[in-house]
């Protein structure tokens, strides 16, 4: 009796192996780049456009400020030795008040841009999301990865989800 058990047991970890296999062998992985799809993809495109159009003349603006200021705190290098220590303490204090307001304006515009990018490519996101469902129920992936420290290329469907975003433009 005890060795008839040995051999159902043995034959049962065979069928379960098999039984293993044969899901294993179902089941389907997939893997999204979304650094490509923020580069590659027309909709990542169209906000990265629409960010510079949206923010291109307060940079100019910012850049314009930061060039005047640098040429004001040359002049006042090359003229401080010849000013009286009233006069020098006296630009020097305007160039430092200059100096913090550029700072603040460069500050605030670089915290704007961040939060528009960031709504923007949450909007690219989303969209890409909803293709990488589409993509994955049509072609019946189990599960789609966004983030792997290794994956075979073959398990790739980045291209496959950037042809479909653009194409639903």
């Amino acid at each position: 009796m005890k060795h008839l058990s040995r051999h159902c047991l043995l034959a049962l970890f065979g069928v379960l192996a098999l039984v293993a296999r044969a899901q294993a062998e179902d089941f389907r992985v997939g893997f999204v780049n979304t650094d490509r799809i923020f580069r590659e993809a027309n909709t990542a495109k169209a906000a990265q456009a629409k960010l510079e159009q949206e923010f291109s003349r307060r940079e100019k603006e910012l850049n314009e400020l930061g060039n005047g200021l640098k040429s004001l705190s040359e002049k006042f290098e090359r003229e401080a030795p010849t000013l009286s220590e009233t006069q020098r303490a006296q630009r020097q204090k305007q160039l430092l008040d200059q100096d913090r307001d550029f700072q603040r304006k460069r500050r605030e515009f670089q915290e704007d841009l961040n939060a528009r990018k960031n709504e923007e490519l949450q909007q690219v996101l989303d969209r890409a999301n909803k293709v990488v469902k589409q993509v994955a129920e049509a072609e019946k992936y189990d599960v789609v990865l966004q983030e792997a420290v290794y994956i075979n290329p073959r398990h790739d469907i980045t291209d496959k989800v950037i042809k479909a975003l653009n194409a639903a433009r």
